[in-house]
C-alpha cells in the first residue's frame, strides 16, 4: 500500500464522485479507477459502491476512513517537526482550538502566543482548528499537546480544567428599546427575536447558552443559528435580533452599532476549558498552561470583574 493509493481513496470518500475527485487530484478518471482497484485488491475489500447516479463508502470504506486522515496529519506534522528543527526551534507545542469562536478571542489568543514567544522563544507553535470530537481524538492520539474549547466534557482519559469565564451578555442593536435598562432583566431579553450559535459548530458555547435559557422557564424566540460570533454580531448590528455572548467577544466586536448590557441578577458565567491528556505534563506543556492562567488574571485586571465592556 503506498500513500498515493490512500491519498486517491480519501479524496474519492470525500467528493463521493470519481470524476470530481479525479479533478481535485488532477489525474483522469481512469487512472484513479485503476488506484483505487489496486487498493480494494490489496486490502481484500471492496471500499465503494457505486451506480450510475452514486458512489457511496461500503462498511469497510467507512472503516479505512476512520484513520487515513489521521496518517496524512501525523506526516505534515513529521514534516512540520523537521522544518522546526531547522529553523533552529528546540521544541513543538501543538495546540488545537475547537469552538474556534468561543472562548478563545483574538484578543486572548495574540496576547497568550505573545508571551510564548517572549518566554520560550525556541518552541514553535502550530495552531489546529478542528471540531471537538476531532480535538479530543487527536489528544488520544498524541497528534495535539493541548487543546481549548467550551465543552466541559472530554470523556475517559482527557483532563479538563477552567482556563477562563466570561460573563454572559446581551448583545443589544443601537438604539433598542431594552438599552433603558443598565442591567437587562432576563424575562425583557426573552420578549425578543434571539440568534443564538448553532450547536453542531459551537458546540460547547451552545450548551452552555441553552443551560441558561432553561432556567429561565420561558421558550425563546431563536430565529436563527449561526457558526460564527462575527454572523451573530452582524445580525445584532442590523436590528434583526439580539445576541448572547461572552463579555469578551461582545468587546473585541468589529461591527458598530452594538451595545453589551449585562444581565440582571447573579451574573452567569460562560467558561472556556482547556483539554489535554491526563498524564504528567512536559515541562513544555505546563510552562504553557501556567500562561493560560496568567492570560485569565490579566483579564479580570484589565476589565474589572463585574464591569463588562460596552460599545
Amino acid at each position: 500500500m503506498e500513500l498515493r493509493h490512500l491519498r486517491c481513496f480519501l479524496i474519492v470518500a470525500e467528493e463521493l464522485h470519481f470524476a470530481r475527485a479525479a479533478e481535485r487530484l488532477h489525474i483522469d478518471q481512469s487512472p484513479l479507477s485503476r488506484t483505487i482497484k489496486e487498493l480494494e485488491e490489496e486490502l481484500g475489500a471492496r471500499l465503494f459502491i457505486r451506480t450510475t447516479r452514486s458512489t457511496q463508502l461500503t462498511r469497510a470504506g467507512r472503516q479505512l476512513l476512520e484513520h487515513v486522515p489521521r496518517i496524512f496529519t501525523a506526516l505534515d506534522q513529521a514534516r512540520d517537526g523537521v522544518k522546526s528543527a531547522t529553523n533552529g526551534f528546540l521544541g513543538q507545542l501543538r495546540i488545537a482550538l475547537s469552538d474556534v469562536s468561543d472562548g478563545v478571542t483574538p484578543a486572548r489568543l495574540s496576547t497568550l502566543l505573545a508571551r510564548c514567544r517572549e518566554e520560550d522563544p525556541e518552541v514553535e507553535i502550530r495552531l489546529f482548528e478542528v471540531p471537538l470530537g476531532l480535538q479530543i481524538k487527536g489528544l488520544h492520539e498524541d497528534l495535539y499537546d493541548v487543546g481549548f474549547s467550551m465543552a466541559e466534557d472530554g470523556g475517559d482519559g482527557i483532563l479538563v480544567t477552567p482556563a477562563w469565564e466570561d460573563e454572559l451578555m446581551v448583545a443589544v442593536p443601537a438604539r433598542h428599546s431594552l438599552l433603558a435598562h443598565k442591567r437587562v432583566p432576563p424575562e425583557e431579553v426573552l420578549r425578543h427575536p434571539l440568534v443564538l450559535g448553532d450547536p453542531a459548530v459551537c458546540e460547547g458555547h451552545a450548551r452552555q447558552v441553552d443551560r441558561f435559557l432553561r432556567k429561565l422557564n420561558q421558550e425563546p424566540l431563536i430565529v436563527q443559528r449561526v457558526a460564527t460570533f462575527d454572523v451573530m454580531m452582524a445580525l445584532v448590528s442590523a436590528g434583526l435580533a439580539l445576541g448572547l455572548a461572552g463579555t469578551a467577544h461582545i468587546a473585541s466586536c468589529r461591527e458598530l452599532g452594538i451595545v453589551g448590557r449585562p444581565l440582571a441578577g447573579k451574573p452567569p458565567m460562560l467558561s472556556t476549558y482547556l483539554l489535554c491528556r491526563d498524564a504528567e505534563p512536559s515541562q513544555m506543556l505546563a510552562r504553557f498552561i501556567e500562561r493560560v492562567t496568567f492570560i485569565d488574571s490579566a483579564d479580570h485586571l484589565n476589565t474589572g470583574e463585574g464591569s463588562p465592556p460596552t460599545r
